[in-house]
């Protein structure tokens, strides 16, 4: 028989201390999010005991974590209760049950419910439930006092209709003015009694969020109805039927939402809103021909969004002969007719699951190194505090390496978060090179960074770090004893940024392919080398630069970096 034991080798560390707190965090919520320990009440009591204890920064860090793993309704919870910049990763990427995030809705906040209405994955019955607390989540509360003699009347004070004044002229014709029936309508009644009226005290003592939740539920089972053919409703249309005028406009159709299409011309074989034609159409009509199997590509996320196969018949008068337009039928098309790129979403999913399950011991591993290393278990001889450090080291490099697969898998599968700001280039790159000046000195080379003055770049600050950094190192690590790897501003393109980094002598001339195709197994000699390889750090900083609105080129001498320029908004322009 076989059993986790990991939980208790965590609560076997000491958690009362600061870093010891934030380890057994870590390793706790990664284990409850992977399914490896029972999400219950202890566990979670656990993690909100140990929460006091661990900084925003770590928490905020775990919540991303998440994003990876499946965590149960307790655990999201249990981070949907802290401040939003832990809460929010958790809420953006958990997948619930719709009965775990309806009675989970009444314990967030308006911060926390707004960021489930920007997700488009959620159930109807949860937005359903979220648009129920629009009149609580989007009041502007008015705090200031009420005074205690300020009560609202406890019964309706009788509705007296003002006396329109003595002087005022009347009609003798049998016609009766309009403002004398709108004095007689109810609602205007009670709009006069409530203008002097003041507002009603609210009653917050009787106020139940389980009363809203119970009337949410009410609502959804009495407004939802199944469909009589619930298998037909999940299922888009396959066919549907048109006619055009005698110009090529559609004019009709049947089977599909009418909107994308009424109005799309045969004649242009362009884009037309939602709708592209394609040429085959516009060539049938010129010559009042019969066609088949063209193509029409309808966006939008209406039922006749996406790809169709278009059959039509030209129609003509029987008395005149006028050519009058066409009629036809479009269909789906069949597998093998489609030539669409394969989709690789599945495979960077799984590349991006390995990952995360890549950093988790991994994570461990560095947390134990770093407890044997200062001694936090107890006294430790000196020749096992140098192999905790060793250990710790590489556990630190496998852990960027896992970072840039990951970053990678994120581009492939056009998953990267960026949130564009402005970067200063001065001292991102003074820092940079402070990171990376133990690298140089272990291959005893030099790395020079230019004059980049108030130079700013509008990107993603992580993704540009890490672009930045990965492209120092990789020609670090292979710069000859002695080289100096210069990084300089050169005169800017209209609208970006330019960087020139030097190349290498060891790199040789060679074009960009060639370099990009270096592997790991095909290093040059020494240390300090990239764990993947030079030739994956090359096309990790490639792959970035394009996401970020940029480009990266190889030349015979140096590599230029293009990076969109940030805006000065005090004159309106760019520089550097």
């Amino acid at each position: 028989m076989r059993f986790d034991d990991s939980l208790k080798t965590v609560l076997a560390g000491d958690i009362d201390s600061g870093s010891g707190a934030e380890a057994a965090w870590r390793q706790m919520v990664d284990l409850i999010g992977r399914g490896r320990v029972a999400e219950d009440e202890p566990a979670i009591a656990r993690l909100r005991l140990l929460r006091q204890a661990v900084p925003l920064a770590v928490r905020a860090a775990s919540g991303r974590a998440l994003a990876f793993a499946s965590p149960g309704p307790a655990l999201v919870a249990l981070f949907a209760e802290d401040v939003l910049a832990v809460a929010a990763p958790v809420l953006r990427t958990a997948s619930l049950p719709a009965s775990d995030w309806l009675a989970l809705l009444s314990r967030l906040g308006p911060s926390g419910r707004s960021v489930l209405r920007h997700r488009r994955d959620l159930p109807d019955a949860v937005m359903r439930g979220l648009a129920s607390f629009g009149a609580t989540d989007f009041v502007l509360h008015d705090d200031r006092a009420v005074p205690a003699n300020d009560v609202a009347p406890t019964a309706a004070a009788p509705v007296v209709l003002p006396d329109p004044p003595a002087d005022t002229p009347r009609s003798d014709t049998p016609f009766v003015a309009l403002g004398d029936v709108a004095l007689g309508l109810p609602v205007v009644a009670e709009a006069l009694r409530r203008v002097d009226a003041p507002p009603p005290a609210a009653n917050h003592d009787r106020f139940e969020i389980s009363e809203l939740v119970a009337r949410i539920d009410a609502f959804n089972r009495s407004k939802t109805e199944a469909p009589a053919d619930p298998v037909a409703a999940q299922q888009p249309p396959a066919s549907f039927r048109y006619e055009t005028d005698a110009d090529g406009a559609i004019a009709w159709v049947d089977g599909v939402a009418r909107a994308p299409l009424v109005g799309v011309s045969f004649a242009y074989a362009a884009p037309q809103g939602l709708a592209r034609v394609d040429a085959v159409m516009s060539g049938a009509l010129r010559q009042r021909a019969q066609f088949a199997d063209a193509r029409l590509d309808i966006g939008g996320t209406t039922d006749a969004a996406g790809s169709w196969r278009v059959a039509g018949v030209p129609m003509f008068d029987r008395q005149s002969g006028r050519f009058t337009g066409y009629r036809g039928v479009a269909r789906r098309p069949r597998i093998d007719e489609q030539a669409e790129p394969a989709d690789r979403k599945a495979a960077s999913d799984a590349l991006r699951q390995l990952v995360h399950e890549l950093r988790t011991p991994t994570n461990a591993i560095a947390g134990f190194a770093e407890l044997i290393e200062a001694q936090l278990l107890g006294p430790v001889a000196a020749n096992y505090r140098e192999h905790a450090i060793v250990i710790r080291e590489s556990a630190a490099s496998l852990l960027a390496a896992i970072d840039d697969l990951d970053t990678a898998a994120r581009i492939d599968g056009r998953a990267l978060d960026l949130r564009p700001t402005q970067v200063a280039l001065a001292p991102l790159l003074a820092r940079i090179a402070a990171d990376l000046q133990p690298l140089a000195t272990l291959r005893r080379a030099a790395l020079s960074i230019g004059a980049f003055g108030d130079g700013a770049v509008t990107a993603d600050d992580r993704a540009v770090e890490r672009l930045i950094s990965r492209l120092v190192a990789a020609l670090l690590s292979a710069a000859a004893p002695g080289e100096c790897i210069g990084v300089q501003p050169i005169a800017p393109t209209p609208g970006y940024v330019v960087i020139a980094l030097d190349r290498p002598v060891a790199l040789g001339t060679d074009s960009g392919e060639a370099l990009l195709s270096i592997d790991a197994d095909a290093e040059l000699d020494g240390e300090g080398a990239p764990l993947l390889g030079i030739g994956f750090s090359l096309r990790l900083a490639r792959n970035l630069a394009n996401e970020l609105g940029g480009t990266l080129s190889f030349g015979a001498r140096r590599l230029t970096l293009r990076l969109p320029v940030a805006l000065d908004q005090r004159v309106g322009q760019a520089g550097i």
